[in-house]
């Protein structure tokens, strides 16, 4: 990798007007998910499809797919392929939704109309994901004008609904088995301000939404009802309390090293003082190591739930949020894994850190199906947040890792 890292950087560096033109072409289509109350990513994409023709590669191949809740509405993902001088294939994998601006009154200005400084890009989506759909693509094109060919079949993929669960994405073209365990597959959709993570491994997730079913009365006679605020207050400290003594499994991987279950989210109920309110809903987010099955914890909430319901006469309903069995992780000693870590040491002088982390992203739907992934961006922590931006540095460097894995992968 060493020796073509000059010529590629000189070649990334020419880009850089290309590159941020491009991805202010982004930025300035919203995408955001019908169910969020946007439009998809169909203009983004049709926009994005018209680049890469213009680049001098395509024609993409299109796996639409309707979406359900809303038939008017078509959710696009493309693929790019580009041909390399051996077997095998190495897959980028980025969104093209972003989520909802939010309160725009938080914003220095417009979310969409992008705002460009000496060292960023403002808006939303440029951030996540929109500066790893333009390294990817500008990786492939510096390795065009270098007359350089691929070690393996390059396979651009520009997928909807990251933000909203991946149905119309990465779950549809997962069913249709573009991938294999044998693919080199970065998703380059997390990382940190040095570059010098790997994420291989995510804990499972579980969000539970629990309804305390009671008897509303007036305050000054609490013996005619049954206080559903008293059962949810001692419901919500037993389980915490419950859980993380069932499961007190450490694993370095991921920091915290631990499972986690956080009471999170609580309903309004009554909305005066002097009512016994006989509804209480809240929520638990639980973080769960892969090891741990989440039929063992949902075994412990059952009892724990049975006990509260038989001490105070209530009833609780459990309704799953989000239920989600992490994969076991990908293997450190993985090709790609491996490739990554060669590549950030020549471009970023890093030694790579490699790990596991809480949250979630469509890498996990990978490691379900059995082919490794990694996630891996050089990015300012800002994702989701007003004034949302790029490091331009950023932008460059994630371009030179992904145009030497390209070519020496």
């Amino acid at each position: 990798m060493q020796r073509l890292c000059a010529p590629l950087r000189g070649e990334v560096q020419k880009l850089r007007a290309e590159m941020v033109e491009t991805l202010c072409a982004l930025v300035s289509r919203p995408a955001v998910s019908p169910g969020d109350g946007g439009k998809g990513e169909m203009e983004k994409a049709a926009w994005l499809e018209k680049k890469i023709v213009e680049l001098g590669f395509g024609p993409c191949e299109r796996y639409d797919l309707p979406d359900e809740a809303n038939p008017l509405v078509v959710r696009p993902n493309l693929v790019v392929r580009i041909p390399g001088r051996e077997p095998g294939r190495l897959w980028f994998v980025t969104h093209l939704d972003v989520v909802p601006e939010g309160d725009r009154g938080l914003w220095s200005g417009d979310p969409f109309v992008p705002r460009v400084t000496e060292e960023r890009i403002y808006g939303r989506g440029s951030n996540d994901n929109g500066q790893e759909v333009a390294a990817s693509l500008y990786a492939a094109v510096a390795l065009k004008r270098l007359g350089l060919t691929p070690r393996r079949e390059i396979c651009l993929c520009f997928v909807a609904d990251e933000e909203m669960g991946s149905v119309h994405g990465i779950r549809h073209l997962l069913d249709r088995n573009l991938f294999s365990p044998e693919d080199l597959l970065v998703v380059p959709d997390g990382g940190n301000e040095r570059g010098d993570f790997i994420e291989i491994a995510e804990k499972s997730i579980l969000w539970m939404q629990f309804t305390v079913q009671g008897v509303q009365v007036h305050a000054g006679m609490p013996q005619l009802g049954r206080n559903a605020c008293r059962a949810a207050n001692a419901f919500s400290v037993a389980l915490d309390e419950a859980l993380h003594a069932a499961f007190p499994e450490e694993d370095i991987l991921f920091d915290p090293p631990v499972s986690t279950f956080e009471p999170t989210k609580r309903g309004a109920n009554v909305s005066n003082v002097n009512t016994v309110p006989g509804r209480e809903v809240f929520c638990f987010d639980c973080r769960v190591l892969p090891s741990v099955p989440l039929e063992s914890v949902l075994s412990v909430v059952d009892e724990v739930r049975r006990r509260i319901e038989e001490r105070y006469g209530v009833s609780v309903r459990t309704e799953f949020l989000q239920k989600e069995q992490a994969a076991m992780p990908t293997s450190r000693e993985a090709p790609v894994v491996r490739c990554l870590e060669d590549a950030l040491r020549v471009v970023l002088n890093v030694e790579p850190r490699v790990g596991g982390i809480g949250g979630g992203t469509c890498a996990a739907y990978f490691r379900t199906r059995g082919i490794p992934a990694v996630v891996w961006a050089r990015e300012a922590d800002n994702a989701h947040q007003p004034d949302e931006y790029a490091e331009i540095s950023h932008l460059l460097d994630e371009a030179l890792v992904f145009a030497l894995l390209m070519a020496e992968a």
